[in-house]
This record gives structure tokens, C-alpha cells and sequence, in this order.
């Protein structure tokens, strides 16, 4: 998969402008807050439907503006595609094509990418709200069927919470039982998806981790809740779960039971890695986690997903950015950066400059 160009209008800092990309490495230059970030987050939203760095959409429209719109036009095994999306301050049209999609997940997986930034050490560092984010958004690029129940998830999440937080007891406990039903049911297609893809995903991690390291040290991922391996199995067990949480639950006021509570185990050596990695294992180990996550989008969709990496080379010696580099080759990128470097980058990279949320010579 290549986005060809992109048109921004009133996203963020941009008023008007189109970007036009190479099919190898495209770097966007320019000095901090002109703008590059923001056209990265552009090409992951219109992969995802969502941004990595907001909550509400309308704080991606340019200030004193009341909507914005980007468009990009992509190619892939299956041929050409266009993406757009209007963001206003009271909802979004997304199509593709040019077609209305009537449901978001219906936007997922015309185009794919992996985004890495420094920020994106969260996923190490912080608490399993950060890893679950990670699992939502990656495997939704892989299954629509994920996206869908994830969405039905947590809207029956959201009314089971509510209801324990009636004074009614007798209603509550009456009711439960059938929130649970359906909780359990969209919970078993989310535990499922996550347990198959941290399968695949955690022996690619291991091997980019290797590769960034020259084997110094040992990366391994897992699953930190103990589920069996069938739908029907897994949602028989999360009942049991969630009725003996009954208590609980209304004593606390929300769900304690279930994938929302889930966490993904990253340990180096052994040992945990977000108690104990410096900041260096923190970043190598992130940066893997995003390699595999480039070669899973590879294998399940026969062709190499957009590989975004926003500030990047400034957190890494001079050794593992030509790692990183090297392990690019074949996969169109886009890179930003402070500084072109030409001695690391080479003379054919698709150079952008930026400023002030314009393209300059």
C-alpha cells in the first residue's frame, strides 16, 4: 500500500496544501511545530478513522475555521483508492471512493499504516490503558470483524456501567444478567482477535528486537489474563467472572471484569519492562513492537503497510537509525525530521520542507 498524495484543508495548522509522495522514503523537514507531525497524524487518520495524539475530532480543525476535510489518494495490490473525511464540530462523513460510509468500520483497511513517535514509548512505560490503545487500533486495521465488536462492546459497557450506579438494587441486580449475556459475547470476539495477534506478534517482536540489539537482549510479549482459546469457552468463562463481581461492581460503581481490564505483558530479559527498562530498552523495545506490527499488516494483507516514523531519528545513535533504516527497505515511509541528513538518507529521498504549515522549496 502507497498514498500517492495528500490534500489537507483547515486540519490543524494547514489551510490549503497537497502533498505529493514518492513510493520509497518520503522525509518532511522543517523546524519544530511548523506543521510535519500534523500531516503524519493526517495520513494515520485516514487510515484508522482516529488520531494517536486527540479524543475529539473538532480539535483537529484550524483554529477560527468551523471544518476541515483531507483527502489522500492511495494504491494498492487491488488497485486505486481515495479517502476522505470532513471533521466539523458536531460530527464527520467519511467515504471512500466518494461513497458515504454509513459505518466506521467500514473505513478500516482501504489503507493501513504503523505510526512510531516518541510518544509512542507509552506503550512501555504507562499503565495497560496505553497497550490496550495499541491493541484496539492495530488489530482493528486487521479485522473489521475486531473494530465492530469492540464498537458493541463498549457501548454495552457503558449502560452495564450506568445501570450499577442506580440506587435500585433489586433493579440492579435483576438486570445484570443480561448485560452480561451480550458484554460476554462481544468480549469473547475482542479476547480471541488480541490472544491470535500477540501469537503472531510477539516472535516478530523478538526477532526486530534481536536485530536492533544484535542480540543483546531478549523481547518477548504475552497475554496477562488467562482465557481459553474458543469464543463460546471464553464468554461462558467471563459470565461466571462478571456475576461473581456482582458485589463489587456496584460497590465501586463500574465493571471490573472483562477485556477493558485486560493488559499486555512486555518483558525484556525476563523482567518487566515498564518497572525496569531504561529509557534506551524502553525506546528499542517500542521500536520492535512497531517493526512486527509492520510485518503482521505484511503477512495478513500481502503488501507492507505505510510505515509513519515522526520524529524518530533524533531519539536513536547513529548504529540503530541505520538499523531502522535498513529494515525500511521496500516499504514506503514517511519521516520527520529537523535535519535532512543526505550522508544517511540518500540523494533520492523524497525531501518535503515545511513551514508554518506551508510547503516551501
Amino acid at each position: 500500500m502507497k498514498i500517492k498524495k495528500l490534500s489537507l484543508h483547515n486540519f490543524r495548522n494547514y489551510e490549503d496544501e497537497t502533498f505529493v509522495f514518492s513510493d520509497g522514503l518520503n522525509v518532511l523537514v522543517g523546524k519544530n511545530a511548523q506543521g510535519k507531525t500534523n500531516c503524519a497524524e493526517a495520513v494515520f487518520y485516514l487510515c484508522t478513522g482516529a488520531s494517536l495524539r486527540i479524543r475529539h475530532d473538532r480539535q483537529l480543525i484550524r483554529h477560527g475555521e468551523s471544518c476541515a476535510s483531507l483527502r489522500a489518494e492511495a494504491e494498492g495490490r487491488f488497485g486505486a483508492v481515495s479517502l476522505e473525511a470532513e471533521i466539523r464540530e458536531n460530527g464527520r462523513e467519511l467515504r471512500v471512493n466518494g461513497s458515504k460510509v454509513a459505518r466506521s468500520v467500514d473505513f478500516l483497511g482501504n489503507m493501513r499504516s504503523v505510526f512510531f513517535s516518541p510518544g509512542e514509548l507509552r506503550i512501555v512505560q504507562d499503565g495497560p490503558d496505553e497497550r490496550r490503545r495499541f491493541l484496539n487500533l492495530s488489530v482493528s486495521q486487521t479485522s473489521r470483524t475486531y473494530a465492530a465488536a469492540l464498537l458493541r462492546y463498549q457501548r454495552i459497557l457503558e449502560q452495564r456501567n450506568n445501570l450499577l450506579k442506580e440506587r435500585d438494587l433489586g433493579l440492579v441486580f435483576e438486570t445484570l444478567p443480561v448485560w452480561d449475556e451480550q458484554l460476554a459475547a462481544y468480549a469473547a470476539v475482542l479476547i480471541r482477535h488480541r490472544k491470535e495477534y500477540l501469537r503472531r506478534l510477539s516472535p516478530l517482536a523478538a526477532e526486530a528486537h534481536a536485530f536492533l540489539t544484535d542480540g543483546v537482549e531478549t523481547l518477548a510479549l504475552g497475554f496477562d489474563a488467562d482465557y481459553p482459546d474458543g469464543e463460546g469457552e471464553i464468554a461462558e468463562k467471563l459470565k461466571r467472572e462478571l456475576s461473581a463481581a456482582y458485589e463489587r461492581d456496584v460497590r465501586l460503581g463500574f465493571t471490573t471484569v472483562g477485556p477493558h481490564r485486560d493488559d499486555m505483558k512486555i518483558s525484556i530479559g525476563g523482567v518487566d519492562a515498564r518497572g525496569f527498562a531504561s529509557q534506551g530498552q524502553t525506546r528499542t523495545a517500542a521500536l520492535a513492537v512497531k517493526l512486527a506490527e509492520l510485518e503482521i499488516f505484511r503477512e495478513l494483507s500481502g503488501e507492507p503497510p505505510i510505515l509513519i516514523l515522526d520524529d524518530v531519528m533524533s531519539e536513536l545513535d547513529l548504529p540503530r537509525r541505520k538499523k531502522l533504516l535498513a529494515r525500511t527497505s521496500g516499504v514506503q515511509c514517511i519521516l520527520t525530521c529537523t535535519h535532512a541528513e543526505r550522508v544517511l538518507y540518500g540523494k533520492e529521498t523524497n525531501k518535503i520542507r515545511i513551514e508554518g504549515g506551508k510547503i516551501v522549496p
